[in-house]
């Protein structure tokens, strides 16, 4: 309650009201709430509002008239609090809000608050003190102050420090000259958070194909919704051609969505945005400081930022005038989000884009099924670039049967893949080595009585980290030290690790190569994404010979003197019961294989399986990447799995297993009956247990034209609430079967 809404006793004073709107709030309810509007304040569908819900003040979005659940007396209403100074929230977008919440069975106010996660950027940035001439000369002339007057005669106002530097001179020397009167103080705006995107800044020499496919995608920009897919091989310049329809976007003077899937880790993409256009876009991710985050979303809401590049919850922000959305790497798994608002940003893109009118641009070299079948139906148009830039040729790649070459005893890379990158370094290249797994190794045990290291708090085996002296768990982040005996029999010294991780190939490698500079890139080493990008900055400069990592290296980067790629155990992805297995081991072993190489350099992929006849296998190391979709679309379509067919899955977890169980079965039994759609479950999860809650899954099938929306929304409806511990969650399209 603000002072001023106070009478000359300090009771309460209720402002005068005419009217009601309703407020989309920032709470897990069906729809927005009614609240007055106070006489003299002003407000429109997509105002920025501070309102009242119970003893709490939280920020809503005032929605559009008929949404709210209910019409009161507007003198029964709680009146709206403030009005924030900032653009109100589009009507595009507050429809795509209400689209993503339908669809994926959340409350709207839940999607809305996507959309205004920069609370302190609600009102205008302060006005930043400059400094101008006013005509009058320095009392006494110095070379230093002749210097400062040469550069603040341009006519443009500078700010003391920024005036200063530029003339190479001290702060006091600009402050004596204030005091003296050649100076009065004016105020200027807010500096911007990045340059200037310039279209025509360095115009790239582009091959035919990438001439053809850019001029394609330009003459899509400002006619309207359209999907395109850039299907090409890894160095096949997909980035250099949808940098065109960029620039023609830019022309247009309307803004741009850059998506990518791990946007804190590439500041490779951003230098080759920068030398494209003159300036970095504006960044968007969870890892950027919090005044800079404020400063993009007030910018692109204002429309000054002109290109964001940004992780998936990019998509929600309140651009002025987007004209265009790129969405790259579109196959990658990161895309998906799994914590409270359950979504998948690529297919969310295509539906701000046809409720915008604009185009969208997919590009991958390895396209997701979803994806290619769009395109084969004639939904999506498609690009197809099938060489590298400037002629590079593809690596050479071949499998290792693990069977036939098997490592020495205790390692775990073949004298195959060890001879392949000792002539790689030998030659002043680089080497790769790929394993998909953290860690040191993923299972510990005792060799006396067999003990397992489990999580106490998760069905999952504890991975060692051995540069941490940590055993760990990578579902709920449980950590403890590693001891020195069993805890089970008390057995010192007989705890042995079983399996690899990349900490344990990095060993070694420098049992090895002891002469020879390794890297380990992996997620969960300290340091964070800052370390991450730095060494992935000196991989790229040539500063390592051998790089151990995990699957963030196979994210687009480019490693001009990579020549060799290895990956050590290409079964992983397969030994599951995911449908999705072998699309992910193709798009993963295609994208890491694909670093090597890439500047021209003859180069090899290596890949270590004890499954060399295994379809995925054989595609990758024949090349025939046509083959291998045709294959799975046909598997997909008989099985009646996406794009053909539709799932959903539920998941109910609870502190207790019997309360997890009984409400799971509860909800089975509450499923309206339905030709084609069926519920299958309930079972335990594949993790049963995670962070301490046992879990549940029901997975629900349909087909594509079944309205699995409505479907849900019944059981859930006509079963019981959940009470107590249980929580319900719900994934329209789920990527993940955990």
């Amino acid at each position: 309650m603000t002072s001023d809404s106070l009478d000359l006793f300090g009771k309460p004073v209720t402002p005068a009201t005419s009217r009601s709107v309703p407020v989309m709030v920032p709470l897990p309810v069906a729809g927005p709430y009614s609240y007055a509007v106070p006489d003299g304040m002003a407000v429109i569908p997509g105002s920025v509002v501070q309102v009242p819900v119970g003893p709490r003040k939280v920020i809503g979005i005032v929605w559009d008239e008929g949404d709210e659940t209910g019409a009161v007396d507007s003198k029964k209403l709680r009146p709206i609090e403030h009005v924030f100074d900032c653009p109100p929230i589009s009507p595009a977008m507050r429809k795509f809000i209400n689209w993503v919440a339908g669809y994926t069975l959340t409350p709207p106010g839940l999607v809305a608050r996507m959309a205004v996660r920069a609370p302190t950027a609600l009102e205008p940035e302060p006005m930043v003190e400059g400094l101008r001439l006013t005509g009058t000369t320095p009392e006494r002339m110095t070379p230093a102050r002749q210097r400062v007057l040469e550069l603040a005669s341009d006519g443009f106002s500078w700010t003391r420090l920024g005036l200063a530097r530029a003339a190479g001179v001290s702060a006091s020397v600009v402050e004596t000259m204030m005091k003296q009167g050649v100076f009065e103080t004016v105020f200027l705006p807010p500096p911007p958070a990045v340059g200037a995107a310039d279209p025509d800044y360095a115009p790239p020499e582009l091959s035919a194909d990438q001439r053809d496919a850019a001029d394609r995608l330009k003459s899509s920009v400002g006619q309207g919704f359209s999907v395109t897919l850039i299907d090409g091989v890894t160095g096949s310049g997909k980035t250099e051609v949808y940098f065109e329809a960029i620039a023609e976007t830019l022309r247009q003077g309307r803004q741009v969505l850059i998506l990518l899937p791990e946007i804190a880790l590439t500041s490779a993409f951003l230098e080759r945005f920068e030398a494209r256009f003159g300036s970095k876009p504006g960044e968007w991710h969870s890892d950027l400081a919090p005044r800079m985050r404020e400063k993009v979303w007030r910018q692109t809401a204002e429309g000054r930022i002109r290109v964001v590049a940004g992780a998936r919850s990019a998509l929600f922000l309140p651009f002025e005038d987007l004209g265009l959305i790129v969405v790259d790497e579109e196959h990658d798994t990161a895309y998906k989000q799994e914590d409270r608002v359950f979504y998948n940003a690529r297919d969310m893109a295509v539906v701000r884009a046809r409720i915008g009118d604009i185009p969208t641009v997919l590009a991958s070299a390895t396209p997701s099924i979803e994806s290619q079948v769009n395109a084969l139906a004639g939904r999506y148009d498609r690009l197809h670039l099938p060489g590298r830039f400037a002629e590079a040729a593809l690596p050479d790649l071949k499998t290792i049967d693990m069977r036939r070459d098997p490592p020495a005893r205790g390692g775990f890379l073949s004298p195959v893949l060890l001879k392949a990158v000792e002539g790689a370094v030998g030659r002043g290249e680089q080497a790769l080595l790929f394993l998909n797994r953290r860690g040191y190794a993923p299972l510990t045990l005792c060799r006396v009585c067999g003990h397992r290291f489990q999580c106490p708090n998760c069905s999952s085996w504890l991975v060692e980290h051995r540069f941490r002296g940590q055993l760990m768990c990578h579902h709920c982040g449980h950590a403890e030290p590693v001891p020195e005996a069993c805890p089970e029999c008390g057995t010192l010294d007989h705890l042995v690790a079983c399996g690899p991780g990349v900490e344990r190939i990095a060993e070694e490698v420098e049992h090895h190569f002891p002469e020879k500079r390794t890297i380990v890139l992996s997620s969960d080493l300290s340091g964070g994404v800052k370390r991450l990008r730095l060494e992935l900055e000196a991989v790229a400069n040539g500063e390592a010979d051998i790089v151990i990592g995990t699957q963030l290296v196979a994210k687009g980067h480019n490693f001009p003197l990579m020549t060799v790629v290895g990956v050590v155990d290409a079964d992983i992805g397969l030994a599951n019961g995911d449908p999705r297995a072998a699309e992910r081991t193709f798009q993963l072993l295609a994208q890491v294989t694909g670093r090597a190489g890439r500047t021209g350099l003859t180069s090899h992929g290596l890949i270590q399986t004890y499954q060399p006849a295994h379809p995925v296998m054989r595609a990758i190391v024949s090349g025939e990447a046509e083959g291998f979709y045709a294959r799975e679309i046909g598997e997909r379509e008989k099985s009646g799995l996406p794009p053909f067919g539709r799932l959903a899955s539920v998941i109910v977890s609870a502190e207790t297993r019997g309360e997890a169980e009984t409400h799971a079965r509860a909800l089975r039994a509450a499923a309206p009956q339905s030709r084609s759609i069926s519920v299958l479950g309930p079972a335990e999860a594949a993790l049963a247990l995670i962070r301490g809650r046992y879990r549940f899954r029901l997975l629900v099938h349909g087909a594509r034209g079944d309205d699995m929306q409505s479907f849900l929304a019944a059981m859930l409806e006509n079963g019981p609430r959940a009470r107590g511990s249980v929580k319900v969650q719900v994934d329209i399209d789920p990527q993940s079967f955990l």
